[in-house]
């Protein structure tokens, strides 16, 4: 089954992305935005990750594509809580040069949507390293994630220390977003 938003469509990864994959992975300027750990990594381990999608029921990976563009990043779900109803998301778009057209909105929205009303998830959770603003804006301002608390310099970027921010949003707050800017029904 297919997430399908207003510009995007969530996907599942296939072999035929991971190059890209491999690509995003290990540039420099899409690793400095995410939080966690990365290292340069070979197609060998990529084509391992891919292979261990398949039986990994409390991570789910989506793909990012436009009908024009094709890939254009990737989504996640990942250490869903079944029994908490919760789970952790994120998201990157490989080419700079389509952040702030709408696609960052819609694929948030888009797993919002899947998460709150298809598998019944009570809260999301994200991180987003201090210095990235565009992500600040598209998930706070833009898609309605509240602040909960800052892990501070609790990442380190070219030897400086950055916080961490932490972000999430409730069913009921997705809802509430829902009714204020009518985002499905535009």
């Amino acid at each position: 089954m297919n997430i399908k938003g207003k510009k995007v469509v969530l996907r599942a990864v296939e072999r035929k992305d991971l190059l890209d994959l491999h690509t995003w992975s290990n540039d420099p300027d899409v690793c400095k935005m995410l939080g966690g750990w990365h290292f340069p990594g070979s197609m060998d381990q990529q084509e391992v990750w891919f292979s261990n999608l398949k039986a990994d029921q409390r991570n789910q990976r989506f793909a990012i594509e436009t009908p024009d563009l094709g890939l254009i990043g990737t989504a996640n779900l990942v250490d869903i809580n079944w029994k908490d109803r919760t789970a952790f998301h994120g998201m990157l778009l490989g080419d700079k040069d389509l952040r702030g057209k709408g696609y960052g909105v819609d694929t948030i929205m888009s797993v919002m949507r899947y998460a709150f009303e298809e598998l019944d998830l009570y809260r999301l959770d994200g991180t987003i390293i201090e210095y990235n603003q565009p992500s600040y804006r598209v998930y706070v301002e833009k898609c309605g994630w509240t602040v909960e608390g800052r892990r501070r310099g609790a990442l380190n970027r070219g030897g400086q220390r950055w916080d961490n921010i932490l972000v999430g949003i409730t069913r009921e707050e997705y809802f509430t977003l829902l009714k204020a800017n009518n985002y499905w029904n535009d």
